[in-house]
């Protein structure tokens, strides 16, 4: 009977009063959606998909089910940011930032603002950081690895050199890491903030004053990211090395001769492989393994070491912090990398 009435009502009314309401409905519409969007302190709940904090624990759950990282990530918080939603997240001591399609289907490591200036490229060689197919040759080669601390990727590229090391240590002459980052006065910065950055510096000094330490340290701190616990078991000078680290004429200056190498290199993304001085492509020689690395370096050599016959593990080492050498569920992309 209800429904009769209304419909009865609904036929009586005149055709310009239903299109006046439906104007005056559009017309609350749209202004309750321009007041959202200008207050940061109100948002429409989502009622037709997952809410941020759906999408944000489906991407930890991916995290940790898909072998992206072998230590297991947690949720830091959830926000939005230009029409997606950004999820914190922490793994060991660390916190990075991705992203994901507010639908929840697509998972963005990170992402680039476009809306920043940009230095003119339009003098630069572009080519520079462009993989080289030709390697020149020479009696001693040395690859360089450029990375940063805090990167998933830069920590398996260095997993995988401090494996080669420890299994054919006559390579540590042939190899080398070295960081990304600036420095502003006296003061080093990094991409994912100033935690890297001291650890990027504290690594740097180490290289360079304690080099027989550096190995060890590194193969220790990419397990968990326990500096202190790294520095005590590997026998790390600590005194020595804090000086290095306070002391801008050591170890800023350090850091920026490797910061003056990004340049010249064109060096953008952690990490990156130059061999005898270009830029060489890792996938090429069996990718981010001990034996890839092994690889790289005798391609390296006008006349072929000894142990360039040497069989390493042929397994990609694992992503991020990692107490073993490589995931039991696989590892990241060997192609990827922090940029």
């Amino acid at each position: 009977m209800l429904k009769l009435d209304f419909l009865k009502k609904l036929k009586n009314m005149d055709r310009n009063t239903i299109l006046i309401s439906i104007a005056v409905i559009g017309i609350v519409i749209t202004g309750v959606l321009i007041f959202a969007d200008s207050s940061k302190g109100f948002a429409i709940p989502n009622i037709f998909g997952m809410s941020n904090s759906q999408i944000g624990k489906k991407v930890i759950d991916y995290i940790n089910n898909s072998g992206l990282s072998t230590t297991p990530a947690s949720l830091v918080g959830v926000s939005e940011a230009s029409g997606l939603v950004k999820v914190k997240i922490k793994i060991g001591t660390n916190e990075f930032d991705s992203y994901a399609t507010k639908d929840g289907k697509l998972l963005l490591p990170q992402a680039y603002d476009m809306s920043a200036k940009t230095e003119d490229t339009s003098a630069t060689d572009t080519t520079a950081n462009k993989p080289s197919t030709v390697v020149e040759k020479t009696d001693s080669p040395m690859l360089e690895a450029y990375v940063v601390a805090r990167c998933p990727y830069g920590l398996q590229m260095q997993r995988a050199m401090a494996d080669a090391v420890k299994n054919l240590p006559s390579l540590a002459q042939y190899m080398k890491v070295r960081y990304m980052g600036s420095v502003s006065g006296n003061t080093i910065t990094s991409m994912h903030g100033d935690a890297e950055a001291q650890e990027n510096l504290r690594q740097i000094c180490i290289r360079e004053e304690q080099p027989a330490k550096y190995w060890s340290y590194v193969a220790c701190q990419m397990k968990a990211g326990d500096t202190a616990g790294c520095e005590a078991s590997t026998g790390v000078d600590s005194a020595k090395l804090k000086t290095c680290i306070s002391t801008p004429s050591k170890g800023v200056a350090y850091a920026k001769v490797d910061f003056d190498l990004n340049t010249k290199y064109g060096v953008t993304g952690s990490p990156t492989l130059i061999l005898n001085e270009a830029s060489v492509d890792e996938s090429s020689y069996g990718g981010r393994s001990s034996d890839g690395v092994k690889s790289m370096i005798c391609a390296g050599f006008k006349t072929e070491a000894g142990f360039c016959s040497t069989k390493l593990n042929t397994a990609t080492a694992a992503s991020s912090f990692s107490a073993d050498y490589a995931s039991a569920t696989g590892s990241a992309d060997s192609t990827a990398g922090c940029e």
